[in-house]
Parts: C-alpha cells; structure tokens; sequence
C-alpha cells in the first residue's frame, strides 16, 4: 500500500506538504494553483484529486468540487490496488460528507475493505462511515471482523454497544443482547476484561435484560476490582441490589456509601427508600407498589428509628457546617413520618429552623426545603416565618450571611404565597424593603469583579415579582413600569445578570415592545444546546411579530445550529468508540435522536418556509421560487401525514420562565386576578401538551402546498382552463382532499366548516365562534375561495355546495379586520393588547390572498409583449370579472384601514407618552399608588457619591435615569408600529400596481 513512509497518498510527502499549509492558512487561491501542479505531475493520483475537491469545496464550488471529487473515486477502482489508502479515502471522506453524499465515501471503503480483507485502519474507516449512517447491524458486523482479525478488547466493545444501540435505538429484537452477552461471556473466559468501560457496559447489558443477580455477581467478584473508586462500586452494587428487590441489602450499602460521602442527598433518598421499600426511582416493575403507607405500623416505626440513629451519628461524625446532608436528611425522616400520619409538624418547623440558623444564608436552602415546605399546613408556615423573623433578628453571623438570609426568608414568603395574602398597601412596602435592601448592600460587593455575581442580586428579581403581582391585583401600569425600572438598574449596575434579562424580555413582550424584547434575548447570547433549550423565551412572540427580518435571523440561526449538531454528532460518538467510553456513544446518539424529534425543531423548520412566503409575499416571481425551493409544500405533507406516528420531545427548560407566563401558550396576566394561595404554577399535562403541538404542527405543515394549489387553481380559472400552468382534475382534487383534512383538523367537516365561515361573514355568527383559531380560518377561507374559482371547471355541484366567492371572502376579512382594529386598545395605557392577532391577519390570509390576486392578474395578461390600448390585453382583461377587480379594491381598503390606525398610533408625540409613562410612577403620594420603589432608586441615584460601593457601581448607578427607560419602551413600541406599517404600505403599492394592470 501507499502509507509507506514519506508517502502520502503515493505522493512524497514534501510535494503535498505546501498544498496543505495553504489550506490551513486559508489561501484557497494559492492551495488551488499548488493542487493543479501537483495533478499535472501525479495526474492518475487519487489522493492528487482529492485534495483538489477538498480546496474546491472550501471555496464554496460545490458543484466542481463533487464533480472532481467523483473522478477522484472512480480513478481509485481503476488503479493499482497499490494506490488504495485510508489517507485518500478520509479525504475523500471529508469531502463527500461535507457534500452530504456520504454513501458515497462509504462505497469506497467497502470498496477497499473488499480489496484488503484484513487491514484494520480500512476496516476502522468503514467503521467510521457506518457510524456516521447509523448503520448499526453494519457497525456490529464490521466490529465483529475487527475481533475476530486483531483479537482486541475494544472491536468486541464496539459491537457490543452496536448491538444495544440497535435495541435501544433501532428496531432491534432485545433478543440480540443475549447474542451480545455471549460475545461477552467468552472473551472473559479466554481473555478477562481490562478496561473499566469494559466492566461497565457488561453490567448495562445485564440491566436491560434485568439480570440484576448475574450483575451484582460480576461486581462483588474479581472484575469488580476495574472500579478503582469504592464509592462509585456501592452506588452501582446498591442500585442493582434494590432493582432485584433486595431492599435491606441495598439499604446497607447506601448506608456504607453515606458514611463515605454524608453530604450525598440523591444517596440518602436511596436508602431510605429502601428502607421503606417505596424507592420509585429505583423500582423497574410497573406492577411494584410505590405508594407511600403500604408498610405494617411496625415495620415503619422499626425502619425510621434505624434511619434516625443513622443519622444521628451522621450529624456527630461529621460536625461540619459545610456539609449539609444529615440536616436535610434529618428533615427527610420527619417528612416521611407526616405524610405516614406519624409525624409532628411543630418538630419540622423546630428543624428547619436549626437547618436555617446553619445554612439559611445559602442561595441553595430554598431548594432545599421545598419539599418540607409543601407538606407544612397553613397556620404552620406562618409559624414559620414568625420564626424566621426572630432567628434573623437573633443572628451574629457576618452582614453577609444576614443578608442571605434575608433573601432566603424572602424566597420562602415568595415560595409558599404568603405575599398572594397581603393587603396593597403591605405588598408595596414588601417591594420597598427589598429594593431598600439592595442598594444598603451595594457596598459589600466593592472589590468584585464585573462578571461577578454581586450581593443581593435576587432582591431586584423579588422585587419585579412583587410588582408584577401588584399590576396583576390593581391593573395600574406604574407598577408594571416601576418592575421594568427595577430590572433596568440591575443591569446598569452588572449587564451579565441572566435572571434580569429574561424578565425583561418577557414584560416588554407583554408590553408590545418586542425590539427591546429582542435586544435583551440576543444579549443573552444563546449558543450550541441552549438554543434548544432557551429559545421558547422569545420564539413565540417572534413568530407573530412584525419583526420579519430579525425572526429569520433567528429561525435560521437555530436551524444551522441543530443541522450542524446533526451532521457532528457522529464525529462525536466515533470519538467515543475511539476514547473507549462506551456509555457516551450511547448517550450521544440517543440525544440526537432527542433532538430530532424535538417539537420545536419541526415547528421552526415549517414556520421558517411559511416565513419566507411571508417575506416573499409581495413578489410573485420571489414566493413562486420559495414554493420551488420546497417542492412546492410537498415535502412537508409527509411531516402533516407522520407526526402522530412520531414520538415529540419537548425540550424547553420552562423551570426558568417567570411564574406569570409559566409555559409558551399561558399568561396569568392576560386574564382576571386570581386570588391564590401562592405563585400559580401551571400543571402541565404532557398528554395535552403533545396533543396540542401535534396538532398545530398537522395544520401549520399543510399551508405551503395549499398555497401552492390555490395559486394554481386560481390562476387557471381565469382563463377557463383547468390544465393551464400544468393545473389539472389531480391537483383540484388534492386541494380539496386538503381542505377536507384543515377542517378536520379544525374539528368540522367541509360543509360544516364553509356554512360556518358563511354564517359568520353574513354576520349571523360572531368571529368569536372561531376561538383562538381565527388566523387558521381566514387562511381556510382564502383557500375555499381559490378552489372555488375552478370548481365550476369540474364539478358543478360542488359550486353550489360552497358558496363562498369573492365577495363573500373579502367581506369577511373586511369585517375582521375591522373587528380586531375597533377592539385594540392603546398600546401604552393597555400592555397585554394583543397586536400579534392583527400582525397575522395582515401578513397571512391577507398575504396568500395577494399572492392569489398576483397570479390571476398574471394569467389573464399577455406575456412579453407591451401592453397597448385596444391589443390583445383588453381581451385577457374582459376575462376578469368584476367580482375579482372588486376584490382588489377591497383588499386595498382592508389593509390601508389598518396603515391609518398604524399611523395614528406613531405620529403621537414622543414626549406625550414619555410623560404619560413618568406619570405613572410620579404621581400623588398614595399608599396603594406605585412610585414608592422608583423613589428608592432615584434617591439611591442622588446619594451615589456617597455609597462606598466602587468607581464602576457608581459610575454605573449615575448613568441610570427613569426617563431613559421610557424613553427606550416608547421608541422600541413605536419601532414594532412601524414595521407593521412598512409591511402594510408594500402590500398596498403591490395591489395598486394590480389595478393598474388592470385597468390599462
């Protein structure tokens, strides 16, 4: 072969060496000219051909580079044998892949593999390539060949982990694992396992068939030792005992392990899990009784004196602040003592109270203690806090501590819904002690550095919370206003403040200033995984705003990120067989199987393409190309037709939305305050989540081929042809088929569903009949019409059937419109007005029907001839009825009612609304007006000189001003306005070009 040294490729090393030293340094240009002379002296070298494609690609010729690229692999089957290297063929590799014809990287391999049967560094190559198909009976059987020809422990691993990967991931029996288990079972015999790893998979193997026996035996014998950590064996060795049901085994090995690590809490949960044998988390059989109580009297009372003595001397032996686990597991015992009906819940408040006077000053104690709280009963948390209050005021810990215990003591009021009780008056004063306390403590974080989380940094986030509620309780913009001023602060004084920025994005969302919204999100600079995980922040708002150009760049932002993870993530799990760390290549291919079937990856696809026609809309030429670009909707058809069969993830962290807007569709302060006992959590089923996101991804996946035929049909109907445009009996029938699916999936029938959408434009009905479905029955509506325009070329019944015309339609999105524009409240004296049903009327039924109008006014005139009076084009313009030229006229008036009303709501003066905002926190002195918190910072602004807090704090706190902030809330609203108003005005030049056309 050709890896002999020196030699790359067949190639001297020294030739090829300049090539990549270009490469690497990016000089394409030069790497092309240095690549074409080495071709010219090697030109039957495929690895000659292959660098060529390498440079070519990088330059961006995709084309060329592909073209050469397969020369370069048919030249390889035709040389010498001697020619074949795994250097050329991972170039080869990288370039194929990089040009998403990977089968094709994968055929030379075979190829070579076939040609040198037993060279392991082709055969790990093919491996690689298999690896990147998630090809897993191919990577097992090729792992196998490995084995069988090297011998090594590590090709027998790799086909093991093929093997569960097929089971686990693929459509594999689990009876394969038996087959993996033999493999495993004779390597030990004549070879032992050497590796960790090795041991470890072993046991998984076992698990998943519930061996759990056979693994705890392989663990206590002489393949345990490969587990150099003792810890780390119990943990195992006590999971599998319990898993077998071996409770009092397992419960005395957590034990061993406590007394290794007393502050392991996941540990303790084990043990006394097991002890009380009702350990869930451990538990495997559906049919095992996980409900607490099912112990005899007895057999409890025995079980938790012993966890209590265990504890107890836990508590001694360590007699360490730091270590938290005996006082949480202490609190435990007593927890589970309660809700057995045994227990006293004056001694768990005695306890948390000693757990507090320790650790109270910790960010973590809330977390903590959560549990504990839920079970207290009403009075009892009272009695708490009354407790807390005296244990504060009683401390001689450092300023620092009391001040985390305040925050904790703040956190628990927050937690149990102590302030939902309080009266406005005292809820103001809550919200001004807190924000007092911020600015006293300023002082103690002088000597941090920027990027430091400051002292007190949660009051301000408190603070908001409380203000919100009073907003919520009083609907007085001020205390929305002085919630916003609070957060604005913080981030003057520290801008890296995450929890502050992910407020704000929220209430000015709430607010209709979604470009100050955006501004915060981006500034939160989301990367890789968080993308995922973060973005339901903003996506929703975004989605329908008016912002079409930045909710692009944001749609595609994420998509490239998940399409990049997607194409890695195999280099990530072949580096994992390559390191040896078998459970990562598990896990990794199990996440990007997590991450394909995200929710909301498939939402942001389809939305993303619908985006486009949005964008496109006024160009007929441009959205017809965007239509070409997604095989005219069809390819998302078999998205709508498979995602019930599909199993969605939801991988949003909603764990760090604010309580107001606790999931993506709820927004408690849209609605009636509710006078609740603590910070309404909502409950979310998944079931109805899953429903809910299958269901609009069903409906929103149609709309691109809809489109696509109702220009079609529409446009055909002009000229009285049905096979016009290449529009025949097949496409009318499929935009019929597709109706009848958009009003299933609406919840009615077609005929149901156009006698609705009649009932509704001749004002028998009210728009409320649509609920919140409203922009999905317009577009209905629309594409009713365009099949209309051409049912009478089929089926003449069908006319009759559905009489929804013109007219009809453009009279019900008349009066929609008109509906939404009557109903809008000012957007600065209202937050929560709902703008974004406006946005979507306007920039979707509203958009398809202009695209529609665009394509019959297209069809009926002549093309590539000028127009002249009296031609040809008076004939094709004779074709339109007047029902149609209507129409046009219609649409006009529609959209330039809302440009007008845009338009009123952007001339208002600038300093009016800034003043009407300042008002709302500078008004009378009154005990239930807000304004009291904006006057903590505004007197914290005019004593700056004299807070010892630092040049860069002060400098900070100087620079902040209320006018400033709403200054920014008017300018970011008066921003989305106008947006909104450009979108309108293009649309309105488009249609008066129309009558033109017409009209010439």
């Amino acid at each position: 072969m050709a890896s002999k040294f020196g030699l790359a490729g067949g190639i001297p090393e020294r030739r090829v060496r300049p090539v990549w030293d270009a490469i690497d340094s990016r000089q394409f240009k030069n790497a092309l000219k240095l690549s074409t002379g080495l071709l010219s002296k090697y030109p039957n070298s495929s690895y000659a051909l292959a660098l060529k494609a390498l440079i070519l690609e990088r330059m961006g010729k995709m084309e060329e580079a592909l073209s050469v690229c397969i020369n370069a692999k048919d030249l390889l089957y035709k040389n010498d044998s001697f020619l074949i290297d795994d250097l050329t063929l991972s170039t080869l590799q990288i370039v194929f892949q990089r040009l998403d014809h990977l089968d094709m990287a994968t055929s030379c391999y075979e190829y070579a593999c076939g040609t040198f049967p037993n060279n392991l560094e082709l055969m790990m190559g093919l491996f690689n390539c298999y690896v990147r198909e998630y090809s897993f009976v191919k990577q097992q059987q090729i792992a196998i060949k490995m084995y069988k020809v090297a011998g090594e422990e590590r090709f027998l691993l790799w086909a093991v982990c093929s093997i569960q990967l097929q089971v686990l991931c693929g459509n594999g029996d689990e009876k394969l694992l038996q087959l993996a288990e033999g493999l495993l079972k004779k390597h030990i015999a004549s070879h032992s396992l050497h590796e960790p790893e090795a041991l470890s998979v072993y046991i998984s193997l076992l698990e998943q068939q519930a061996k759990y026996g056979d693994a705890t035996e392989i663990l206590s014998g002489n393949l345990g030792s490969l587990i150099m950590i003792e810890v780390d064996k119990l943990r195992i060795q006590g999971r599998l005992l319990a898993r077998a049901g071996d409770f009092d085994g397992a419960a005395d090995i957590f034990q061993k392990v406590l007394k290794l690590c007393p502050d392991d809490w996941e540990c303790f949960h084990h043990y006394l899990g097991c002890l009380l044998e009702d350990d869930c988390s451990l538990k495997v059989s559906k049919s095992t009784d996980c409900q607490h109580g099912h112990l005899a009297d007895d057999k409890f009372d025995s079980c938790i004196a012993k966890a209590s003595e265990f504890v107890e001397s836990l508590m001694t032996e360590a007699g360490n602040d730091s270590i938290r686990g005996p006082g949480l597991a202490n609190l435990g015992i007593e927890r589970r003592k309660i809700m057995y009906g045994k227990g006293n819940a004056e001694k768990l408040v005695d306890d948390l109270i000693l757990y507090f006077s320790r650790f109270g000053h910790l960010a973590s104690f809330t977390a903590d203690v959560e549990a504990f709280l839920q079970i207290l009963p009403g009075a009892m948390k009272k009695q708490l806090l009354e407790k807390l209050v005296k244990c504060i005021d009683s401390s001689s810990t450092p300023s620092r501590n009391v001040l985390g215990q305040h925050i904790t003591f703040f956190k628990i009021r927050e937690l149990i819904g102590d302030t939902f009780s309080l009266p406005v008056e005292d809820l103001v004063g809550f919200a001004v002690k807190m924000t007092e306390m911020y600015c006293q403590n300023l002082p103690l974080s002088k000597d941090l550095d920027v990027q430091e989380t400051m002292y007190g940094e949660e009051l301000l986030s408190m603070t908001c919370n409380v203000l919100i509620q009073l907003f919520w309780r009083t609907q007085h913009v001020g205390y929305l206003l002085e919630a916003i001023m609070v957060l604005e602060l913080g981030l003057t004084v520290r801008r890296y403040v995450w929890q502050y920025k992910i407020l704000l994005l929220h209430l000015y969302s709430y607010w209709n200033a979604l470009p100050l919204a955006y501004e915060w999100y981006k500034s939160l600079d989301v990367k890789n995984i968080l993308l995922e995980t973060v973005s339901h922040h903003i996506f929703p708002q975004m989605l329908t705003s008016s912002l079409l150009a930045d909710t692009s760049d944001l749609f595609k932002g994420y998509l490239r990120f998940m399409d990049d993870h997607f194409k890695e993530s195999a280099d990530l799990t072949f580096l994992a067989y390559r390191h040896r760390n078998y459970s990562k290549v598990i896990e990794f291919v199990q996440f990007k199987e997590r991450l394909q079937q995200s929710s909301q990856y498939v939402t942001t696809k389809i939305e993303g393409s619908i985006l486009q026609l949005k964008r496109k809309s006024n160009s007929f030429e441009e959205a017809e190309s965007v239509l070409e670009s997604l095989n005219n909707g069809s390819d998302f058809l078999d998205i709508s037709n498979e995602i019930r069969s599909k199993k969605l993830t939801f991988n949003e962290d909603l764990k760090l939305r604010p309580w107001w807007t606790p999931s993506l569709d709820k927004n408690y302060l849209s609605g009636p305050y509710e006078d609740v006992s603590c910070y309404p959590r909502q409950n979310l089923d998944e079931a109805k989540q899953t429903e809910a996101k299958v269901t609009s991804i069903e409906k929103r996946s149609l709309l691109p081929r809809m489109i696509y035929l109702s220009i079609q049909c529409a446009s055909s109907s002009i000229k009285g042809n049905s096979n016009i445009n290449g529009f025949d009996s097949k496409d009318f029938s499929e935009l019929k088929s597709l109706l009848e699916s958009y009003a299933k999936i609406l919840g009615f029938s077609l005929p149901d569903a156009v006698e609705l959408v009649i009932s509704v434009s001749n004002s028998q009905k009210s728009f409320e009949v649509f609920s919140s479905n409203l922009i999905d029955w317009m577009n209905f509506a629309v594409f009713l019409n365009a099949w209309n325009l051409n049912s009478h070329e089929t089926n003449s019944t069908d006319r009759h059937a559905f009489p929804v015309n013109w007219q009809v339609l453009c009279c019900l999105l008349e009066q929609c419109i008109s509906e939404k524009l009557n109903s809008t409240k000012p957007l600065l004296s209202s937050p929560g007005t709902d703008l974004s049903i406006l946005i979507q009327l306007v920039t979707e039924p509203l958009s398809w029907l202009g695209l529609i109008i665009q394509s019959c006014v297209r069809s009926s005139l002549p093309s590539g001839k000028k127009k002249k009076k009296g031609g040809p084009s008076d004939q094709s313009n004779s074709q339109l009825s007047n029902a149609f030229k209507d129409s046009i006229s219609s649409l006009f008036s529609t959209i330039d009612k809302v440009a007008k009303w845009l338009k009123e709501q952007i001339d208002r003066p600038v300093d009016v609304d800034v003043d009407f905002l300042l008002s709302s926190v500078h008004g009378e002195e009154n005990n239930d007006r807000p304004g009291k918190v904006v006057k903590v910072l505004e007197t914290l602004v005019e004593s700056v000189d004299d807070l010892e807090a630092g040049e860069r704090v002060n400098r900070a706190i100087r620079s902040w001003k209320p006018v400033d902030v709403a200054r920014k809330m008017v300018a970011a609203q008066g921003t989305a306005l106008t947006e909104f108003s450009n979108i309108c005005e293009s649309k309105m030049k488009v249609l008066q070009a129309l009558k033109s056309q017409i009209q010439v």
